[in-house]
């Protein structure tokens, strides 16, 4: 079902929210949270996902957030991923967590977060920044150091001419900046 929680500043954050279908009300349950990639790609959305059916006929609740920075909800929505990985676009998965344990359905002892390219980085960096909400992380294909990443993409050069720069522009503006937030450096 679809489902709004609010995050920490106060904006609304839209998700999708997954029961099994032998879930015992008032029964808490392991947590999924599946993160999209991109992160500007348009993440959840209403419609069959076999990924998302094979972990709830598994028992799992799944919990899929639009993050600031998710395509769909408008330019203004992105725009305030800009500069924000491993910070408030984090902080929205993690304020989505707690809102699915405060609403008693999430059993804060068994929650994994789990994702592919930006979704894999936001699991390493989710279990490095909140490793007591988490039981474990799956990263898949995601950026474990934010600049080698980018770099292998040659600066997406090819894509948008020399001036233009993903990392600098999107993930952060100096090296330094990004070293906070790269998994990489927080092992």
């Amino acid at each position: 079902s679809f489902v709004q929680y609010a995050a920490r500043d106060g904006r609304n954050i839209p998700a999708y929210f997954t029961l099994p279908r032998q879930a015992e009300p008032g029964r808490k349950l392991p947590l999924v949270v599946l993160v999209h990639g991109g992160p500007w790609a348009r993440g959840a959305r209403w419609e069959w996902q076999d990924e998302v059916q094979f972990l709830a006929s598994r028992g799992y609740a799944v919990l899929q957030p639009n993050f600031r920075g998710s395509g769909g909800y408008g330019r203004s929505f992105i725009d305030r991923g800009r500069h924000q990985w491993g910070r408030a676009m984090q902080d929205d998965l993690t304020d989505g967590v707690k809102w699915a344990v405060a609403q008693g359905i999430a059993d804060p002892e068994r929650v994994a977060i789990y994702g592919a390219s930006y979704g894999g980085y936001a699991s390493l960096i989710g279990v490095m920044l909140t490793p007591e909400l988490y039981a474990c992380a799956v990263n898949y294909v995601g950026a474990s150091d934010l600049e080698i990443t980018f770099k292998q993409r040659g600066e997406d050069e090819w894509r948008f001419g020399k001036d233009f720069s993903y990392q600098r522009e999107w993930v952060g503006p100096t090296r330094e900046y990004r070293d906070e937030t790269s998994p990489l450096n927080l092992v």
